[in-house]
């Protein structure tokens, strides 16, 4: 069997660039803690340069995680690279991701440069950049629309210069899978030095290959595979690391290879961003999609019933997607609660616990039962409502048929009491009004407004998402509650606290 493949994960830097897809300092953390119980190689905690913000998550990522290499990116300029390592200097295992693009539209629109040029950059910034941090990986943008025999100067020039890391993207998803495998073992074979490296690639969805793609390359001799959980990212995403994972773990007799990832915390973490970003998993999405393990066809309930391998080629288990059998409710202590909060994948403290606690005894007073499902939105919100600036003190609403809604709101800001009142086009447009007369924050513009059921029953918990636009940056805002316009109003404040606390981000690194 073939060496380990690695698994790098980009959530935290090229999946957050989607939009809508932004995440808050302690939202990164929590993303961070699951990858590393889900045991990636590497996790990319952002692009340091871009701003205050990004520069602070991934120095509190860098030094908390101890059993995953935290990377940063950066250009390939000094003051890009000194910002990379600054942020990453304090990690286990600090990495330095440096990038240039490679292909002839690339350098001769975006980066104004000459073939010389950029290999003349690419020795000095990789050979800058391993003074700093003794790994560095290299990429060569748009390295799948690139002259291959300008590849392979570009890369032996790197490995030449302390690159011990070279990353092949197909930046806009425009290879097949037969094409990548053939660059691969180009590269493998003429690239000087290359045999001493890791061999990297990271494929975007846009003609819906990057799994496909990725895969090739392992086949081709690659080492390392970039990808990011759901396969969230710029445009149509990247490959996912869920589909990624359980390809190679699934078909060992094909692919020679593995993974150190524990498979059985692919499905909380997938669950945990899915609520983080606002979105949920479409119902046919491979691995983590609702109808993954469901059958309806009366032919396909026979044979699973009679033998799951008929029509089941991995396990529900197997992605730690299980039956649960304890039942939370109103009578249930403390201790069980704190049990299935770890269960499910979260470490919070004694504090954070006792909290939640109290939380969950009012949840449990307006419904029968509590799950799984329900013990995650309640944390995953909670996460999201941490250091608001605004928080809710109250709201009275008056809505008919026949005329139009009123709401009176009352918040705590700085520990005042501010309360004003609005009309609207029903409930929830009436309370948004109001919000937006007490508020001050920047210029912004609701752009989603969407409501699910977190379990089942008329008694279930309400999640709002929203999708708030201020600036270049659309923010996500949730909310949670058994009463659907409290969820609204919680979502709609979250979603304004988000837009208040990362006021300094500014534009994000392109996707390489």
């Amino acid at each position: 069997m073939k060496p380990s493949i690695r698994i790098f994960d980009t959530t935290l830097r090229d999946g957050e660039q989607a939009p809508g897809c932004s995440m808050d300092l302690n939202e990164k953390l929590e993303v961070a803690r699951h990858l590393e119980r889900l045991k990636v190689d590497v996790i990319e905690a952002g692009f340091a340069i871009a701003s205050p913000g990004d520069f602070e998550s991934i120095s509190a990522i860098a030094r908390e995680i101890k059993d995953c290499t935290v990377a940063s990116l950066a250009r390939t300029t000094e003051k890009d690279i000194d910002a990379a390592y600054e942020a990453v200097r304090h990690a286990a295992s600090p990495l330095i991701h440096t990038f240039i693009s490679t292909s002839p539209v690339h350098m001769r629109y975006m980066m104004k440069m000459t073939p010389e040029q950029v290999l003349e950059r690419t020795a000095a910034m990789v050979a800058y950049a391993a003074k700093k941090c003794p790994d560095v990986e290299f990429s060569a943008q748009d390295a799948t629309r690139s002259d291959p025999e300008f590849l392979i100067q570009v890369f032996g020039t790197a490995i030449k210069n302390g690159a011990t890391i070279i990353n092949v993207p197909d930046t806009v998803g425009y290879t097949t899978p037969e094409e990548m495998s053939r660059l691969i073992s180009t590269l493998r074979e003429r690239v000087s030095g290359i045999d001493k490296t890791v061999i990297s690639v990271h494929c975007h969805d846009d003609l819906g290959m990057a799994v496909a793609n990725s895969l090739a390359a392992v086949t081709a001799g690659a080492t390392q595979v970039e990808c990011t959980v759901n396969g969230i990212g710029e445009r149509a995403g990247n490959a996912a690391l869920e589909e990624i994972v359980m390809a190679l773990n699934t078909r060992k007799d094909y692919f020679k290879a593995s993974s150190r990832v524990d498979t059985t915390q692919i499905y909380r973490t997938s669950k945990l961003v899915y609520s983080i970003i606002g979105v949920a998993a479409p119902p046919n999405k491979s691995i983590v999609g609702t109808g993954a393990f469901s059958h309806e066809s009366g032919i396909h309930q026979h044979g699973v019933l009679s033998e799951p391998t008929t029509y089941e080629i991995m396990t529900p288990e197997s992605i730690g997607l299980s039956e649960n059998k304890l039942v939370l409710g109103k009578h249930s202590g403390r201790h069980a609660f704190a049990d299935r909060i770890k269960t499910l994948g979260f470490s919070l403290s004694e504090e954070e616990i006792n909290e939640r606690f109290i939380e969950f005894k009012k949840l449990c007073d307006n419904m029968k039962s509590v799950s799984d499902d329900d013990i995650v939105a309640l944390i995953t919100n909670k996460i999201a409502a941490n250091d608001s600036h605004y928080k809710l003190n109250r709201f009275e609403v008056f809505t008919s048929n026949e005329a139009r809604g009123t709401c009176v709101m009352s918040l705590v800001y700085n520990d005042e009491i501010i309360e004003d009142v609005a009309l609207g086009h029903g409930p929830i447009d009436a309370a948004y009004n109001a919000i937006d007369k007490l508020v001050v924050a920047p210029h912004r513009t609701l752009e989603d407004y969407s409501i699910h059921s977190v379990s089942e029953g008329k008694d279930a918990l309400g999640e709002v998402v929203v999708k708030i636009k201020s600036g270049e940056t659309t923010y996500t805002g949730r909310g949670l509650s058994t009463n659907i316009i409290e969820s609204s109003v919680l979502a709609y404040i979250n979603g304004i606290n988000k837009i208040l606390k990362r006021g300094d981000m500014g534009a994000k690194a392109r996707d390489i």
